[in-house]
């Protein structure tokens, strides 16, 4: 897949370069990575990738 196919954050605003990156696969799995190191990719479920979405919503997890 290319490039196109990431996604980021509305929330992610100015030149830091420091932002969460997401993109389906064909498969149905959700690949994840870290703007500033794109090479680095993280894959995960749908069903897991919801539960941090809501924890992250609920500020259950800590940044």
């Amino acid at each position: 897949m290319g490039d196109s196919s990431w996604r980021k954050s509305s929330f992610s605003v100015g030149a830091e370069g420091s932002c969460l990156e997401a993109a389906p696969t064909p498969g149905g799995l959700i690949r994840l990575r870290e703007s500033d190191d794109p090479a680095r990719v993280v894959t995960t479920t749908p069903t897991v990738w919801a539960a941090l979405l809501v924890a992250v919503k609920a500020g259950r997890v800590p940044f």
